[in-house]
């Protein structure tokens, strides 16, 4: 059975003294909650507080971002040999915001994945469908070619560190989210993809996590579905008891 796993995006939110005091309210709320996977994503200019906030804790450090060079002439960039120098396990790649604001295509996210993998990174690759490719029945569609095309060229070995996050386009930030049933339709069709692309075996073992309003009031019934092994939080992780709600409800499954 895979470990449930519950991952705040904090995004582009809080100062390190607000990033500090949210992670120590976090520490203190979710220290028993042994049976699920906690990751924090903070912004760039708190992960070594954070890092030094949460030791001790059941909670693990994740990047939002990262370059797909381990150092050179990139201004403003982060690399994958920077975040490891602050303790980072995890990190998101390829989220709808970094695709829609930023221009990132599947050829980027998949150099991104494989400079995360190259350095010993768990990577969080996001995929999902705007509103009007669901509208058009596109999302399947929409969801095959990020996939295969993300994933392109990575050996079986480095697919084993992989996590896939479902974030429907349309659900992100707006209220509205997907049903139980359509996002476990939609995590059954990528645990497909995936035992064609690599192997059953290691694809069974690739946490799928929804992402998209994930809040207390919806989480519970959302990681009941078979093929949901967590979430991705967006808004509901900057508030310490709301994400701990989301935990706790991943911790029932």
């Amino acid at each position: 059975m895979r470990k449930p796993l519950i991952v705040g995006n904090w995004k582009m939110n809080n100062s390190i003294a607000e990033s500090v005091d949210l992670a120590e309210k976090l520490k203190k709320v979710i220290k028993d909650m042994a049976g699920v996977d906690v990751v924090v994503t903070p912004p760039f200019t708190a992960l070594g507080s954070v890092r030094n906030a949460i030791k001790g804790s059941i909670i693990k450090l994740g990047a939002q971002n990262l370059f797909w060079e381990d150092k050179g002439a990139y201004t403003g960039e982060v690399s994958p040999l920077m975040i490891r120098d602050l303790d980072c396990e995890y990190v998101i790649i390829g989220h709808s915001e970094r695709r829609e604001y930023f221009k990132e295509s599947d050829e980027i996210v998949n150099k991104k994945i494989k400079a995360a993998l190259r350095n010993k990174l768990k990577a969080i690759v996001c995929v999902g469908e705007s509103l009007k490719e669901r509208e058009e029945n596109k999302t399947m569609q929409v969801i095959e070619s990020q996939i295969k095309k993300g994933l392109q060229g990575l050996s079986l070995s480095e697919a084993k560190e992989l996590i896939i996050a479902y974030e429907p386009v349309w659900a992100i930030g707006t209220g509205r989210n997907a049903t139980p049933a359509q996002a476990n339709e939609v995590h059954a069709y990528i645990r497909k993809l995936l035992s064609q692309i690599l192997n059953e075996g290691i694809a069974s073992n690739i946490k799928i996590l929804y992402g998209g309003s994930v809040k207390p009031s919806n989480s519970a019934e959302l990681m009941s579905e078979k093929e949901i092994d967590g979430a991705l939080v967006g808004g509901a992780s900057l508030e310490a008891e709301s994400f701990a709600q989301i935990v706790r409800s991943a911790c029932m499954v």
